[in-house]
């Protein structure tokens, strides 16, 4: 495995211990970022990328950094010893994301970093400097699926032959309305004019031969 490519971001504050970040590239085909370059007792070394150890609220289970005296999501008060330790009795806040396994590839990251490091600083100091941090690796996408489409494009995905799709409304449908009731009649109304509307009804009718009698029998 070989280190081939190593971009260096320096921090615009030099007081602090963070001297800046790196990515590494291995073999032209697999990367690793936010590696930091800190500023130490004999010099600087190289942090793997790493994130905050958390633990779990009693309450209602939401995980909060070890350091947290409250929970984010309840506000209940933690319990202040929730530290984890390393095997030397040091509290341990990060837990590393990637790392080397052997001291060789240890050396081999340490030393290849420093040197582009060093480097990134004699860089900084001509005119004109921009960092090759941020710039974008060649990634397998094809550029055509980035470019927006233009009017009257479709923007429809790939469907199956036969797939219909119905075009939308362009009139919002009004809501559903109860009937309008009928006018009232006009005129005063009194108690009975019901009554006397029925028995015009009635009058109207002809009246059966024989006063009724027999109707209804074949």
């Amino acid at each position: 495995m070989e280190i081939t490519e190593v971009r260096v971001k320096l921090m615009e504050d030099s007081d602090d211990r963070l001297q800046g970040f790196c990515s590494i590239t291995f073999d032209n085909c697999f990367v690793v970022r936010d590696l930091k370059i800190i500023e130490g007792s004999s010099g600087p070394f190289v942090a793997m990328p790493s994130r905050k150890l958390t633990s779990h609220c009693p309450q209602c289970g939401c995980k909060n950094h070890l350091k947290a005296a409250h929970c984010n999501q309840c506000g209940s008060r933690l319990k202040e010893d929730r530290t984890v330790r390393d095997q030397e009795g040091r509290t341990k806040l990060y837990a590393d994301i990637a790392h080397p396994i052997n001291s060789s590839c240890r050396e081999m990251i340490q030393n290849r970093v420093i040197a582009e490091y060093r480097a990134e600083l004699d860089r900084a100091k001509q005119p004109g400097y921009v960092s090759k941090y941020d710039d974008d690796y060649d990634d397998d996408v094809d550029a055509a699926d980035l470019t927006p489409p233009t009017a009257g494009e479709s923007r429809r995905p790939n469907l199956p032959p036969g797939t219909q799709i119905q075009p939308a409304e362009s009139e919002i449908r009004a809501p559903h309305m109860l009937p309008a009731p009928a006018p009232p009649p006009s005129g005063p109304q009194t108690p009975h004019s019901g009554l006397a509307k029925e028995k015009r009804e009635q009058s109207d009718k002809p009246k059966p031969k024989n006063g009724g009698f027999g109707e209804g029998i074949f």
